[in-house]
């Protein structure tokens, strides 16, 4: 069982993942693939993500 002390950081790291996944694919990127780099690496992965450009929609 996780500690009492422990569980807000828990809670608080799945919802920047659950965030990051967000902006992602408001990015045309992949959601999932983003959301579990976001788990070991959290805030630099929403660092990254805010700075990289928006995919472009393919044509054909």
């Amino acid at each position: 069982m996780l500690a009492e002390g422990h569980a807000p950081y828990f809670v608080g790291w799945g919802t920047l993942a659950l965030i990051n996944a967000g902006l992602a694919q408001g990015k045309n990127r992949s959601g999932l693939w983003w959301f579990l780099l976001s788990l070991p690496f959290g805030p630099f992965v929403t660092l990254v993500l805010v700075l990289l450009p928006k995919v472009r929609s393919r044509l054909f």
